[in-house]
């Protein structure tokens, strides 16, 4: 009982009204008043703090001054330079591959490519003597091949020949399901392979292109000693990128059957010299 009188008593005194007044000096007439409470002073005081905080904080984020807090400015300068450095380094990337791709391919159109030295042809095979002697049947195919194409500009220009003592690399396992045909504008062959499987490098040489065509799915192209270019198309996977050294016989990429004109798990390789297509059967046995 006791109990219940303090806490109606408490509340009373709480709610209690209190009248401020406002009076004229001269003629002691009031003016002006205001009933308070003790609740309503501090609902109000506490309404005007809260509102008070809430002004100073948006005025804060929103200004300049927040760069004056104490932790602020080091996050934000943190976010700040990992997004410049990851931007960056993306653009120096793109620009370091696209300096190389120009650079392989003037290299190529004037002939600049330095030949291949290097005694090893690849990390699996090598001879101990690669300055082979063509045979007296290689030289006169070769010579009667030559005066029979001269004029045929969709192969090799007249007045070209192929270096000799070249070695290929076999860059698949498979069957040739389609062959090389420049009439149908088929400037390759088509070997069907089982899915995933790996193919090489047909010779040492330097990536110039690793990406992904609509029609011709994940392409790779790498340039070799001498003019030459291989290209490998329909991939799953690719194995290198742009400007990465490889070896004759060194996996590149693994075989699928992405692009639009792919029917099959299958790889279509191509063999290019100075810029003109030739037929990878005469110089691969696959």
């Amino acid at each position: 009982m006791t109990k219940r009188k303090k806490q109606a008593s408490f509340w009373q005194r709480v709610r209690f009204k209190y009248k401020l007044s406002f009076v004229n000096e001269n003629t002691l007439e009031e003016v002006f008043f205001i009933k308070l409470s003790k609740l309503r002073v501090f609902l109000l005081a506490s309404i005007l703090v809260i509102l008070l905080m809430t002004i100073t904080a948006i005025f804060i984020v929103n200004t300049p001054i927040r760069n004056y807090l104490p932790g602020y400015l080091d996050a934000e300068i943190r976010r700040e330079m990992i997004e410049n450095a990851l931007k960056t380094d993306s653009l120096e990337r793109a620009l370091k591959q696209q300096s190389g791709y120009i650079n392989n391919i003037t290299a190529i159109i004037r002939g600049d490519v330095i030949p291949d030295t290097v005694p090893r042809v690849d990390s699996i095979a090598h001879s101990s003597d690669l300055n082979l002697k063509a045979s007296d049947f290689t030289e006169d195919f070769i010579r009667n091949y030559e005066e029979e194409q001269r004029f045929n500009l969709a192969e090799i220009t007249s007045g070209q020949t192929l270096p000799e003592n070249l070695i290929f690399y076999r860059p698949v396992n498979g069957i040739v399901s389609d062959r090389f045909n420049v009439h149908e504008r088929h400037f390759g062959i088509d070997i069907a392979t089982s899915p995933k499987e790996s193919i090489l490098a047909t010779m040492k040489g330097v990536v110039i292109f690793a990406g992904f065509d609509a029609n011709a799915g994940y392409v790779i192209q790498l340039q070799h000693a001498n003019g030459f270019v291989s290209i490998y198309k329909h991939n799953a996977v690719l194995l290198k990128e742009q400007n990465d050294e490889v070896l004759a016989g060194e996996a590149i990429a693994m075989a699928g059957n992405t692009g639009n004109y792919s029917t099959g798990s299958h790889l279509h390789f191509e063999l290019w010299y100075k810029g003109y297509p030739i037929d990878p059967e005469e110089f691969i046995i696959f």
